[in-house]
């Protein structure tokens, strides 16, 4: 719902984009190398995301949390309590089968590409869990359910128990779609606002809300997904972490400085032009249900506040997720496979699999006060 996933992109996100700059980094030993995503005897062109590059000649380590040799312009900040900084291997990950894009981030947190996960030993692990997809459905965006639940029952968490959490001001008009044994709807029936920007932020609000009145007790894991999308590949439980957040596919390869953060200090969300490690899109986040609604509760808090000061983050909701996740490390960082765009990003060699891509629209969706490129489905193609 936010407008993060209209994909604006950084200055070298699309096709005629220069070669990306190798991170600053010798990869001299294994940790080294793994952190890079390089093989020890690969030459630097290898490497093929450093979305961070710092402008900073060497990048100086932290005792106890993260090695940093790749320049990533990280804060230097321990990770927040509870969240691991050593290698989960209880996951099964399998670091070594992907040398052309990293798979890990200066905290060690996993980053999830194909090839990097056991699908079949996350299965078992993971056989007794529930999980929520929460999705808004408010006014016109409710033509876009249909397919977002056939597709989820597609390619989403198939084989698993699953909760889809639809947040929407017509109940009366949620599809009615064929689901798997295990798998629910529940409609959620909110207030509308006036302009997609109060609801996209609000839908913060919302899910911190239904996190305490409910999903605590039905669910485990909660996975928050804009509804204007489809799945197409495989999404299983190689996501599920206490807190994930996912690459923003305009920016994955954009320099710190060019990220979209706030920059203006007035604001909640506000974050220095000498901080940040990724940027993360709005339209897919998610983890344990405790952590989102730790997540959501201080985004909607932030936002009040900027209310109240007379001030609007410069991306809404999602600048609020990339500040909480700045200083609230994530125990695993999705690539963009897990959210890209078509009509408006070339797809790269590395990109195997797109999992959950944008759907076609009408741009005619302005005479329906939608937020630009989103409107009807009548184009849709399955």
């Amino acid at each position: 719902m936010s407008e993060g996933p209209q994909f604006r992109t950084g200055p070298h996100s699309q096709a005629s984009r220069p070669a990306p700059t190798p991170p600053a980094c010798t990869a001299q030993d294994s940790v080294a190398a793994r952190l890079c995503g390089l093989r020890q005897e690969d030459p630097p062109e290898a490497s093929l995301i450093s979305p961070c590059t710092s402008r900073e000649t060497e990048a100086p380590r932290s005792e106890g949390t993260c090695l940093r040799p790749c320049n990533w312009g990280g804060t230097g900040r321990d990770p927040s309590p509870g969240h691991t900084t050593s290698l989960p291997g209880e996951l099964e990950m399998r670091m070594s089968t992907r040398a052309d894009v990293l798979v890990m981030t200066p905290w060690f947190a996993p980053i999830i590409w194909d090839g990097v996960f056991d699908s079949a030993i996350l299965d078992a692990q993971f056989e007794s869990t529930t999980i929520g997809l929460t999705v808004f459905a408010i006014k016109k965006y409710v033509v876009f359910l249909e397919l977002f639940l056939q597709t989820a029952e597609k390619h989403f968490m198939v084989g698993h128990r699953v909760t889809y959490c639809v947040f929407t001001d017509r109940p009366a008009d949620v599809p009615s779609v064929p689901l798997a044994e295990g798998r629910q709807v529940v409609v959620l029936e909110v207030r509308n606002y006036a302009r997609w920007q109060d609801v996209s932020m609000h839908r913060m609000e919302m899910i911190s809300n239904f996190s305490q009145e409910r999903f605590l007790r039905e669910v485990d894991y909660l996975v928050c997904v804009d509804v204007d999308m489809k799945f197409s590949d495989h999404v299983g439980v190689e996501i599920l972490s206490p807190l994930f957040g996912t690459l923003h596919p305009g920016f994955y390869r954009a320099a710190r400085n060019d990220f979209t953060y706030e920059r203006r200090p007035r604001s909640q969300a506000y974050i220095p032009r000498d901080e940040g490690d990724f940027y993360y899109a709005g339209g897919f986040f998610g983890g344990s249900v405790v952590e989102v609604l730790q997540l959501t509760t201080a985004c909607h808090q932030a936002m009040v506040v900027d209310q109240a000061n007379g001030i609007e983050a410069v991306w809404h909701d999602e600048s609020h997720l990339n500040r909480y996740l700045l200083y609230h490390k994530p125990t695993k960082v999705l690539s963009p496979e897990y959210l890209w765009d078509e009509r408006m990003l070339q797809r790269p060699p590395f990109l195997r699999r797109l999992r959950y891509v944008a759907v076609p629209k009408n741009h005619d969706a302005a005479l329906a006060g939608l937020p630009p490129g989103k409107g009807s489905t009548k184009d849709l193609v399955l």
